[in-house]
This record gives structure tokens, C-alpha cells and sequence, in this order.
């Protein structure tokens, strides 16, 4: 494959110069005649599949993540059934305890996030930095999109931590402090 750039004067219409440059090379099998949106579209054409890819990917590991939170909560509280025993002998409410354990869950989850990004970040800046000048030439972490992961994330971690909030709250007090 090869590719033939031609630039235009001034003040030159792109359209009429993009049928004159088709006329001209039909003999020649007919090659693609592209402006410069129409090339910079196809060639970004792969990164773009890629990064769906990607996105799957990445969906798939929250969910992972959100089973893993779930589970290590569920443990924690199976581990710590007498502190949050003791915790509501001298006084602590269930819903307390609910909110002491959602919260754990998005600490979890910001911080796993967090963890992520900046990993994902640094291995992309790697990338395009070993990619060197071809179509990967400009590495771009938007901020934007980047807080709405974290906030995402947050919310992922708050309904990972729901069943074992409502499991710690439904602790029997006696039985919870009488557990070794």
C-alpha cells in the first residue's frame, strides 16, 4: 500500500481538486482519493476499535472487581462478627453499621480505582512514547472521563457493599459478642 499527498493552493475547493485527482488516477485501479478528515477518520478507524475493546475489557474487570469487593466484605464481617457485636452493645445503630460497611466498600473501590487509572495511564503514555511518530503520536488522558470513571467507581463500590452491610446489620447482638 502507498500513499500519494498532494497539497493545494490556496484557496483551492477541495471538492472540485478531490474529482480532478479521481479522474485523473482511474486508470490506475481506481485508488481512494481521501481529504484530510476523510484520512485522519480511517486511520483513526483502528484505534477506535481497539479502545471498544478495550472498554469491554474494562467492564468486564468491574464486574470481577465488584464480586471481589462483595466477597471480602462478606468475609470481613464473618471475621469481625464480634467487634460489630461489641460495636452495637455500646450503642451503635444498624443503620450505622450498614453505613460503616457501605463505606469500606467505596473506599475499596476508589481506591482500586484510582489505582487503575494511574496504571492504565502510565501504561499508555508508555505505549504511545514506544509507538514513536506513526498514527499513535499524541497521548491524551481526558480529565473529564477520567473523574466520571472515579465516580463510577464509587457507585460500584456502594452496590458491592449492600449485602454485606445488610448481613452485618443483621447481626444478632448476643450471638455476635458470644462468637469467638
Amino acid at each position: 500500500m502507498s500513499k500519494i499527498l498532494v497539497k493545494l493552493r490556496p484557496g483551492t475547493d477541495v471538492a472540485a481538486a478531490k474529482n480532478a485527482i479521481t479522474a485523473a488516477t482511474s486508470s490506475y485501479g481506481a485508488p481512494r482519493v481521501q481529504d484530510r478528515a476523510e484520512y485522519r477518520s480511517s486511520a483513526t478507524s483502528g484505534v477506535n476499535t481497539f479502545l471498544g475493546l478495550i472498554y469491554v475489557m474494562l467492564a468486564l474487570a468491574i464486574v470481577i472487581a465488584l464480586m471481589g469487593i462483595s466477597n471480602t466484605l462478606s468475609l470481613s464481617i464473618y471475621e469481625r462478627t464480634r467487634e460489630l457485636g461489641l460495636l452495637r452493645a455500646v450503642g451503635q445503630t444498624r443503620a450505622q453499621v450498614r453505613a460503616m460497611v457501605r463505606w469500606e466498600s467505596v473506599v475499596v473501590a476508589v481506591f482500586g480505582t484510582i489505582g487503575g487509572i494511574g496504571l492504565g495511564a502510565l501504561l499508555g503514555w508508555s505505549l504511545v512514547k514506544a509507538a514513536g511518530s506513526t498514527t499513535l503520536s499524541v497521548f491524551s488522558a481526558p480529565p473529564a472521563q477520567l473523574i466520571a470513571f472515579v465516580l463510577v467507581g464509587a457507585m460500584a463500590g456502594t452496590l458491592a457493599g449492600v449485602r454485606p452491610a445488610r448481613r452485618a446489620a443483621r447481626l444478632s447482638v448476643l450471638r455476635a459478642i458470644s462468637a469467638e
